[in-house]
């Protein structure tokens, strides 16, 4: 008996990404350049998830609720070395206005080897970011 996992030669590999916040609203408003992520797997953290809250309580977004239970199952939990780098990373890049959040989560994706998904100017031509406007 073979103890191997078979994986169907049909079955797509699913790209994973760390979504910014950025990019989730974009998809929530029907930006059509990020169609080619919707079938991508979803990794955000607390501070993402804080923003997307707070954007979508304070544009009274009659889907919320819908939204913020969907984008709850993707939260992965922080490593401190990983905010401590970001705030490294901030601390150089304090002129051009960077949020914690974008710092955190930027440093987030190249710890875990996946790309930053964002359209935040800032980040257009960093490596380890999928820029989409």
């Amino acid at each position: 008996m073979n103890n191997e996992i078979e994986i169907g030669i049909n079955e797509p590999i699913r790209k994973s990404f760390i979504f910014d916040t950025y990019a989730i609203i974009s998809i929530m408003k029907g930006n059509v350049n990020y169609s080619p992520y919707l079938d991508s797997n979803i990794i955000i953290n607390d501070f993402i998830f804080s923003e997307l809250c707070y954007n979508l309580f304070r544009e009274g977004d009659n889907r919320a609720e819908e939204y913020i239970k969907k984008y709850s199952q993707f939260i992965t939990q922080l490593n401190p070395d990983w905010i401590k780098e970001a705030m490294q990373f901030r601390l150089k890049w304090k002129n051009r206005g960077v949020s914690m959040t974008d710092c955190i989560s930027y440093v987030m994706s190249k710890s875990l080897g996946i790309k930053f998904l964002t359209g935040d100017k800032e980040f257009e031509d960093l490596e380890n970011v999928e820029f989409v406007k």
